[in-house]
């Protein structure tokens, strides 16, 4: 066994917190656009979470990741929108405090998890996978014709979240001489989501939860033959992934500052797919650095494309930024596969750990 002394010698723990210290520094130096595309990664980094817990963990293939984002997105401005007329539509609110709304509408995307979970608990692999893709088409149907819900193809304006007070919004909070706006605000909403999602990921993975799921990804029957309640815990997974969905479709919406229906599609869903396989399968670290590639990619290639080869504006006449990124994660999705089964963590946790 480690003594306590090894513990507070390990430099792995210090590393985090000076990583953890100079993320909650980042909104006083970075400008407008680094800190919308460090809010779309930490989003799609508790997205990652989830369906890491479902797929990595648990060896479910799901499809339908975007579905569940949108039942997060969607129930929130539902929940926190007032009724009204926007572009020509009348839509339906209820008008509920915003951050009452926020617990809501991931409690909706568990639910809508929960409906589905019968299905998820005893179909797996492709089978699974072509069940899941029916719901993003269902989604989508949904999304484009329910307008007093959705507002349709124009999508609806998001409410700002408002919590403690605070109004997330761009009205300006000026800290140490730093005008603080909704960027800057939303930055330590989403960063402690963040962390508190992870560390919970973290404690199921490394408890009698995450061996059991493990069991069941490695080998179902032998799982079931020691006492392992395989469908339960598939559609416990399924319901705790949505979940983590859903808060990744407020987060972005709050973000956006609007809904709108295509962005919800099947891309999504593959895009969520690869963050697991590029960053690591099974693992929270994993899903983060897997999301923050693929998140920040477009970001990166649309903010430089003036000056990088080859990628220009859309309409131009050459690679789309978003093009361009669907090729280069595409690439590293193949080059993770073939030469790197562990995923982009495994170049930081290749070294061998010492024998207790």
């Amino acid at each position: 066994m480690k003594s306590p002394r090894a513990y507070v010698k390990n430099p792995k723990a210090y590393l985090w917190i000076a990583g953890t210290v100079l993320l909650f520094a980042l909104p006083f130096y970075l400008d407008r656009f680094w800190l919308q595309a460090g809010l779309f990664a930490m989003a799609a980094a508790i997205g990652a979470i989830g369906i890491n817990l479902l797929t990595g963990a648990t060896g479910q293939l799901s499809m339908g990741h975007a579905f569940f984002l949108a039942v997060g997105a969607y129930s929130y401005c539902v929940l926190a929108g007032e009724s009204g007329v926007e572009n020509g539509h009348r839509l339906t609110g209820l008008g509920l405090p915003t951050w009452l709304a926020a617990v809501l509408a991931v409690l909706v995307a568990g639910a809508a998890g929960g409906l589905f979970s019968p299905i998820a608990g005893r179909l797996r692999g492709a089978y699974l996978g072509i069940a899941t893709l029916a719901l993003i088409f269902i989604g989508q149907h949904v999304l484009f014709n329910a307008r007093d819900l959705t507002g349709g193809f124009n999508g609806r304006a998001v409410p700002p979240l408002s919590l403690f007070g605070i109004d997330f919004d761009d009205s300006e909070t000026v800290i140490a001489a730093i005008p603080f706006q909704s960027a800057e605000k939303l930055w330590y909403v989403a960063l402690l989501a963040l962390i508190g999602c992870g560390l919970f990921a973290r404690g199921v993975l490394r408890g009698r939860p995450g061996r059991a799921m493990n069991a069941i990804r490695d080998h179902r029957i032998a799982a079931g033959v020691m006492g392992v309640p395989v469908a339960r815990y598939r559609a416990a997974v399924f319901v705790l992934s949505s979940m983590y969905a859903g808060l990744a479709g407020v987060l972005i919406a709050l973000v956006f500052q609007r809904t709108v229906p295509e962005y919800f599609g099947v891309v999504l869903s593959l895009e969520f797919l690869a963050m697991i396989v590029i960053g690591g399968l099974g693992t929270v670290a994993g899903a983060v650095v897997g999301a923050v590639f693929v998140s920040l990619l477009p970001q990166i290639l649309t903010h430089y494309s003036d000056t990088l080869p080859l990628v220009s504006a859309p309409g131009t006449g050459g690679v789309a930024p978003g093009e361009a990124s669907r090729y280069l994660y595409g690439a590293a999705v193949v080059a993770v596969v073939l030469f790197l089964p562990g995923g982009l963590t495994r170049l930081i946790t290749s070294r061998k750990t010492p024998r207790e």
